[in-house]
Formats: C-alpha cells, structure tokens, sequence
C-alpha cells in the first residue's frame, strides 16, 4: 500500500493523469449508455461524474489539482457549442418558421422556472441566499454562474445545481414526455433545451435531429433570457 501510495502520489502531480481519467470515464460512461439502448437512466455524463468522484475521494485528490489536469475539457466546451450550428443549419427551414412560437415559449419556460424555484423552495423554508443560488439553475453554466454572483447568490453552489439539473433534466425528459405523448420533436427539444442546458441538449441530440435542434435553441435564448429577467423576478420575488 505504501509503495501504491507513492506512484499515485507521482501520478497524481501529472495534469495528463486527470485528463487521461476524464475520457476514459465518459468513454466508460458512453459504453453503458450504448449497452443500455440509450435508456435515459444510464446517462453517460452522471456515470463519468459518479466514477470520477469516487476515484477523487478513494484517492483523496483535491478538486482543484483535478481540475488543473482536466482543464482542457472545459477549454473545449466552447467549440463543443459552436459545433451545435452544424444541426442548427441543417434545421434552418423549421426553426425560422416556428421562431415566434419558439420566443414567447422559451420567456414562458424561463419565467416558470425562476417562479416555481423560489415558491417551492420559499415554501420549504430554504434560505434566501441558497434560493438565489437556485435561481439561474436551468441556464447554461457561464450565464448561470455569472446571474448567481450577481444576485447575491453563490456561484459555487449554483455550479452544483446547473449540473444536477442538466443530469435529472436528460434522465427525466424521455419518459415525461413520452408519457405526456408529445410526439412533435420542435416541441420536445425546446422543452429540455430550456430546462436542461447543454447536458439536456446532448441527450436531444442522441435521440432525435430536430429536437437537437431545438434544443440547442432553446439553450441559447434561455441563457440570454435567463439573465435578463432571472435579476427581475428574484427581485420581485425576494426583494432586495
């Protein structure tokens, strides 16, 4: 143990380590997913995330020397959300035709989002300042972080809560709307677009074009919307 001990110790300095772990991890989580049909509990991100949080704590590996070696992962997230223009043009016909139903259903989702977060939290009896925290949870992570700080809330925690609602948001929408037998594909990708963020787009795309397309729609103008109005209706809601 001691002499593992040691070699870890070693390894862990690496940065190459980490970003090694990082794909292997969602290669893993891929697999299962694939394995699994593409069964929505089976979330290769979640997978990735639960495996590397135990390597992290088995090992004892501090987040931020994580995070220094698997920073280029996050580098590319960037061109990830450029990529999505290639569905984007592909979708142009259908997406220009819907773009005012689109509009006044993403301001709806994101107002709905803002208000059913605080009332039920408020209910609860959550703290105001986990509750503007919570506020922009549904935005995609930069805007996200960005409102929270903003508002008074944690950007820390607001992290944590983008990436549970991007994972509970790809896992839960196929069988809701399945279950709600919404069968339009513009409708089901603008739905988890709006709601879940990149995570929930990822799943749009494994599943249908068009509602990739949407989704990645609905991403946007959600992070766009959600830092307008998220500042106003946390102000309304909670004052200050």
């Amino acid at each position: 143990m001691t002499d593992f001990a040691e070699i870890w110790g070693y390894l862990g300095r690496e940065p190459l380590l980490w970003l090694t772990l990082t794909l292997s991890a969602y290669v893993i989580g891929d697999a299962a997913s694939r394995a699994s049909g593409r069964h929505p509990l089976v979330n290769p991100v979640l997978s990735a995330v639960a495996l590397l949080a135990a390597i992290l704590w088995a090992t004892r590996t501090p987040y931020l020397v994580y995070f220094e070696g698997a920073q280029f992962v996050h580098f590319m997230l960037g061109p990830a959300t450029v990529a999505l223009a290639v569905p984007l043009h592909a979708q142009w016909g259908r997406l220009r035709r819907a773009a005012v139903p689109m509009l006044g259903a993403v301001v709806a989702g994101v107002c709905v989002s803002v208000v059913s977060v605080v009332w039920i939290g408020h209910a609860l009896g959550v703290d105001r300042a986990v509750l503007l925290s919570m506020v922009p949870k549904s935005a995609t992570a930069p805007v996200a972080l960005g409102v929270s700080e903003a508002i008074g809330g944690s950007p820390t925690l607001t992290a944590v809560l983008v990436i549970l609602t991007g994972v509970m948001g790809a896992i839960v929408a196929t069988p809701l709307l399945n279950a709600l037998r919404l069968r339009d594909w513009r409708a089901r990708g603008l739905a988890v677009g709006v709601a879940a963020h990149g995570i929930g787009v990822a799943r749009a795309v494994q599943v249908h074009e068009t509602a990739g397309a949407f989704a990645a729609v609905g991403m946007g103008l959600s992070a766009i919307l959600t830092a307008v109005l998220a500042p106003v209706l946390a102000r309304l809601l909670l004052g200050g």
